[in-house]
């Protein structure tokens, strides 16, 4: 039995059941891909797809209509996968866990996947409709969009030819989002030593905090629990005896850290009394600085947890003073919001989310992944400067993973008319212009057809990237409705 088989749009909930049940996270979205491709060739519609696993879908105009400019319909395939600590999913090869919950759709103790997984349901539901009237649309499903945008990097788009484009990537209703921010994720990578010590093994977390996407969410202050454990390691090594094993924290580079945990090796058992009394201190300290962002804040102090690599029967910890340059890069790597626009009100201008740190215990390697964006193309390389600087001075290696441009606002838009007209007709309100502190693939599509007129939009969706996502289900009748009505309105425009 369907979970959602009950809701409206009958076929739009179909088919995010359908993919909710394919594991499709970024860099696993073969078999998300194909099943997009399957539905094109059920219905004889034309359709490619790429060695990316880019899925581009060409249906014709609805008859009598196919003088009309050709719109892009687009969103991806790929999501981020965050699970609840305690919760056992495998987004390599389980399905979600979807339940319905005063009004929403979520999933049980992980991501939900709405953003995007809403988009290509609602391309599907498009596609499938024989009575939708119509231009000739070219449906255009990226992947690995959470990891560097690199499908819609490799996209070619030679055989488009949309004038406008509606990307259906945007969690917030009624807002009709025209330009974004470009961006970059930096690697950085100490190679460290190891040396034999002993004495009691302990495993200290920061957790409890909320996270976000590190764009959307990044002006909200809420703690990166990365930054913060390295101000608790800070200040236990002006006090206690102890060794750095290993510390590790966050998933994705787009993400804000939710969790850290660092394993230790203290000296002696007044250490551990000593310890215990700071933990005390910066959980206080941090309950007080984060109480209206991150209330539920913890340090949690387990003794013998963790888990420590073994050599020659004894235990092995980073060289003091690989682990100080550690502690020193960690402290002095600026986060969250850097600038704020001074063009648009309210909106962030450069940010940077240290959001991926891992310890390659076999490797002998500490890593670090940051996300920076900007809508200030100069303020953005600027940024990546003081970075590289500061990897330098604490002996990291620093280089680029991926960069993605902005997407400028564009003065005079027919699509953004007509969407604003539209969604006055139909639901008696006025939409909201904005642009925002996000990368959007509207910006690579962009650089690569320049003359496209673009907007984003999309349903309700809250606390993206974290476990407690979840879509509004009546946001989402309404938005159907919406975008048919705009498909319907742009096919009348005759050439």
């Amino acid at each position: 039995m369907r979970i959602l088989g009950e809701l409206e749009p009958e076929q739009v909930f179909y088919y995010f059941e359908e993919i909710s049940g394919i594991p499709h996270g970024s860099y696993h979205t073969k078999k998300i891909s194909d099943y997009c491709v399957s539905v094109a060739r059920r219905l004889g519609i034309p359709v490619r797809q790429d060695q990316w696993n880019n899925v581009v879908i060409h249906k014709p105009a609805t008859k009598g209509f196919e003088q009309a400019p050709v719109v892009m319909l687009q969103g991806h395939l790929d999501m981020v996968c965050e699970k609840e600590t305690d919760n056992s999913h495998d987004f390599e090869t389980e399905g979600l866990d979807l339940m319905i919950q005063d009004g929403y759709v979520k999933a049980r103790g992980t991501t939900l996947g709405g953003d995007d997984g809403i988009a290509v349901a609602m391309g599907l539901a498009i596609l499938e409709d024989a009575n939708l009237v119509h231009p000739a649309l070219e449906l255009v499903f990226t992947t690995e969009e959470e990891v560097g945008m690199e499908g819609a990097l490799h996209l070619d788009t030679t055989d488009l030819s949309a004038e406008y484009l509606l990307n259906l990537d945007s969690e917030d209703e009624g807002i009709l989002t025209v330009s974004c921010a470009g961006g970059s994720t930096l690697e950085l990578e100490l190679e460290y030593q190891v040396e034999e010590v002993s004495g009691i093994p302990v495993k200290l977390i920061i957790c409890g905090l909320l996270g976000g996407h590190s764009g959307v969410e990044i002006s909200k202050g809420r703690a990166n629990s990365n930054k913060r454990m390295a101000q608790v390691l800070e200040g236990l090594a002006k006090e206690v005896s102890y060794r750095l094993i290993s510390i590790d924290g966050g998933s994705k580079h787009n993400a804000i850290p939710r969790e850290t945990t660092a394993s230790l090796v203290l000296g002696t058992e007044q250490d551990l009394q000593r310890l215990k009394t700071v933990i005390e201190r910066y959980q206080k300290l941090y309950q007080e600085a984060y109480q209206d962002s991150d209330a539920d804040i913890r340090l949690e102090l387990q003794i013998r947890g963790g888990e420590y690599k073994v050599k020659n029967g004894h235990l092995t910890a980073i060289t003091s003073r690989d682990a100080g340059n550690l502690r020193k890069l960690l402290m002095l790597l600026p986060e969250g919001v850097q600038a704020m626009s001074q063009v648009i009100p309210g909106l962030p201008e450069t940010s940077l989310n240290p959001g991926v740190l891992k310890t390659l215990q076999e490797e002998q390697k500490v890593y670090l992944e940051i996300s920076n964006r900007s809508s200030n193309p100069a303020s953005l390389k600027l940024l990546e400067e003081q970075i590289r600087y500061i990897a330098d001075v604490c002996g990291f290696q620093c280089r680029i993973q991926s960069e993605y441009p902005g997407w400028s606002f564009r003065r005079n838009s027919r699509l953004r008319t007509v969407m604003a007209d539209v969604y006055r007709d139909l639901f008696q309100r006025e939409v909201t212009i904005e642009s925002i502190h996000a990368g959007l693939e509207c910006g690579i599509i962009a650089s690569k057809m320049p003359e496209l007129d673009i907007v984003s939009t999309g349903p309700d969706i809250l606390d993206i990237h974290t476990p407690q996502e979840r879509l509004s289900i009546v946001s989402v009748q309404r938005t159907y409705s919406y975008v048919c009505r705009v498909l319907e309105v742009l096919a009348g425009e005759m050439e």
